[in-house]
């Protein structure tokens, strides 16, 4: 695989992570990094400009709380396309394609993150497709959508929050208690502590929920952008 990655961006990853097993999730096993900084710098040198902060090297406690649910309950997945919905590092599509999906996608908006998601699927030996993009931009086809750490930033969250409500499959949603999170149409499934990175949360768990995430109607639809196509 080391081969089939280029060469700048293979290097910085696995440069500044190594491969461990998930917080959470022994059972997959993820590139991580131990520091934000250092890793962040070096997307910057090799851009020569701005970049978004790495999330895709960390494992957020919203992604390790959707895997240990799909790992503990296969069956939500097993046969049905899923979208993972601001993926990361890919650990819910990792899980997800692990407990038999028909078809996995993991969505990001960061390319980057589509490269550390494909090395992280050979180690767990599965397969799925990365998109890079705005979700919220398309209508993808899929059966169940997995959003983990999604309303951390206000305006992000609303938008994510309304098409996630307007989406036509189960959603599932996973929450460390960021400030801009629902409080209403929501239903508790599951409770996890998550053990994060203290650097990234201040903190060495954070107390995650899982809710499923009810629906509601949109207005005006965006155009039709089919599961595992990027947006226009």
């Amino acid at each position: 695989m080391r081969d089939a990655t280029p060469i700048s961006t293979a290097s910085i990853i696995f440069e500044h992570t190594s491969l461990a097993a998930a917080p959470l999730v022994p059972e997959l096993v993820a590139y991580q990094a131990e520091k934000l900084v250092p890793l962040w710098e070096a997307t910057e040198w090799r851009a020569a400009a701005p970049q978004p902060p790495p999330f895709w090297a960390f494992v957020w406690p919203g992604s390790a709380a959707l895997a240990r649910y799909l790992l503990d309950s296969p069956e939500i997945v097993r046969g049905k396309t899923v979208l993972d919905f601001g993926s990361g590092s890919g650990l819910a599509a990792l899980a997800a394609a692990r407990c038999g999906a028909a078809t996995v996608v993991a969505w990001d908006v960061d390319p980057l993150a589509g490269v550390v998601q494909q090395l992280n699927a050979q180690p767990n030996g599965v397969t799925f497709t990365s998109v890079t993009g705005d979700a919220t931009l398309a209508e993808p086809d899929a059966e169940v959508i997995l959003a983990g750490d999604v309303c951390y930033e206000r305006e992000a969250a609303e938008a994510n929050l309304s098409w996630l409500r307007a989406s036509r499959g189960l959603v599932l949603l996973a929450d460390p208690g960021r400030h801009y999170a629902p409080t209403d149409g929501l239903e508790l499934l599951q409770t996890y502590d998550v053990p994060v990175l203290k650097e990234l949360e201040s903190v060495e768990v954070k107390r995650t929920r899982l809710w499923r995430l009810e629906r509601c109607a949109r207005a005006h639809p965006p155009g039709p952008v089919r599961l595992g196509a990027p947006p226009p």
